[in-house]
């Protein structure tokens, strides 16, 4: 597949090691993309809910095209998240064109953007974590439940059902802590002076701009590979919402694979012409 080019592109909430994460459609993803820079803004590895008999092939293949991107000049920053807080030990570790970092500041064309993943602010994380850590074991096990699901409601022609989403929808507490998480953030952000504020970690992918009495700032958030299955990318000044889809990504191999068809046949009928005119 012809790589796509792109300056900066930010992926969070991958959770390798669970049931729920989609690994396969990541790899597709970015085996289609040539990034200067990409930010995996934490709980890529779900350290949290880590176990030796579950880490399929595709989950390690995310791994190895993330270090194979590095290794053909991209600039790759992790950032912690609480998921993979554990390697907040090795925080400002850099080798080669790989970075370990809690947060990143980036000047974007003159812009400041400030990237974290965004647990610092919920309460449930700091000071009830294994209530957060009991959460999470639900919500992956939730996710399994959901995919089968889906996978019927597809053999009989139906639109695919999020439970996790109708939960946050119908949940007051859930509806309220996404609000205060991106008031929080963008009020920071604002104090600071920031263009841009980049967080994960509440699975809710968004572009923004939002504004308070003290000035304003754009608010993006790159969603997750567990349900969403999106990624922000910034291009010429400007910030995109990808948002995974099976049928495009086959219909773009299709078109190349064609392509690739249709040039070998063009290139072999000047060859055969040649020959002819030596005869």
């Amino acid at each position: 597949m012809k790589k796509r080019k792109v300056e900066l592109v930010v992926i969070s909430d991958v959770h390798l090691g669970t049931y729920g994460c989609h690994a396969k459609e990541l790899v597709n993803y970015l085996a289609s993309i040539k990034p200067k820079i990409l930010i995996l803004n934490g709980d890529i590895i779900d350290i949290w809910q880590f176990r030796k008999s579950y880490f399929p092939k595709d989950h390690l293949k995310v791994i190895k095209s993330i270090i194979n991107c590095a290794s053909k000049g991209t600039k790759v920053h992790y950032l912690t998240g609480n998921h993979d807080e554990m390697l907040r030990k090795f925080s400002d570790t850099h080798v080669g064109n790989f970075s370990l970092q809690d947060k990143l500041l980036l000047d974007l064309d003159g812009k400041k953007a400030w990237i974290f993943n965004g647990d610092v602010f919920d309460a449930s994380v700091q000071h009830s974590k294994w209530i957060a850590k009991l959460g999470g074991l639900g919500y992956d096990y939730l996710i399994l439940i959901n995919r089968f699901v889906n996978w019927c409601l597809k053999r009989m022609g139906k639109e695919p059902y999020s439970f996790s989403k109708k939960i946050k929808g119908s949940v007051k507490k859930a509806v309220k802590f996404i609000g205060d998480f991106e008031e929080t953030t963008t009020d920071l952000a604002i104090e600071k002076k920031y263009d841009y504020v980049i967080c994960g970690h509440i699975h809710e992918p968004k572009i923004i701009e939002i504004q308070n009495k003290f000035g304003k700032t754009l608010y993006l958030n790159s969603g997750d590979w567990v349900e969403n299955l999106t990624a922000l990318e910034y291009n010429n000044k400007r910030w995109k919402l990808f948002k995974y889809d099976e049928k495009l990504m086959s219909s773009m191999e299709k078109d190349e694979a064609e392509y690739f068809e249709m040039e070998n046949t063009i290139s072999q009928e000047i060859i055969e012409k040649f020959i002819l005119t030596k005869k």
